[in-house]
């Protein structure tokens, strides 16, 4: 498996830090169940950090739109932090952009967090 995982708690936000290769198989499951696992302890506020994501194939696409719906429908949001050039571009040629609310970095994404609970 070439993507290591890892979560930490931010002000209340669970931020999963991704490294490595997003792609069908052993990677995209395993973010899932990181993901699906945050939902089932009622962590609906989630951040995927992908500063460290070098590559995401077809697979992995359809794993990130996956948990935007899963969290959606458990009343939670997962948003994205730190893309690379490269997989900001593959999220702008697939239209993604317009569905992930996405960050330049983790402070924004968590921070934005804030102002959705105030609205």
């Amino acid at each position: 498996m070439n993507l290591k995982l890892s979560t930490r708690t931010v002000d209340g936000v669970a931020v999963v830090d991704c490294t490595g290769r997003i792609v069908f198989g052993e990677e995209s499951i395993a973010l899932r169940e990181q993901v699906k696992s945050l939902l089932a302890e009622n962590r609906k506020q989630i951040v995927i950090n992908l500063g460290g994501v070098t590559y995401i194939d077809s697979g992995g696409l359809g794993t990130l739109v996956g948990l935007y719906t899963s969290a959606r429908s458990a009343g939670g949001s997962v948003k994205l932090a730190r893309l690379t050039h490269r997989v900001g571009e593959l999220l702008q040629v697939t239209k993604l952009l317009t569905v992930f609310e996405v960050f330049e970095n983790e402070d924004q994404a968590i921070r934005s967090f804030r102002k959705t609970a105030v609205a």
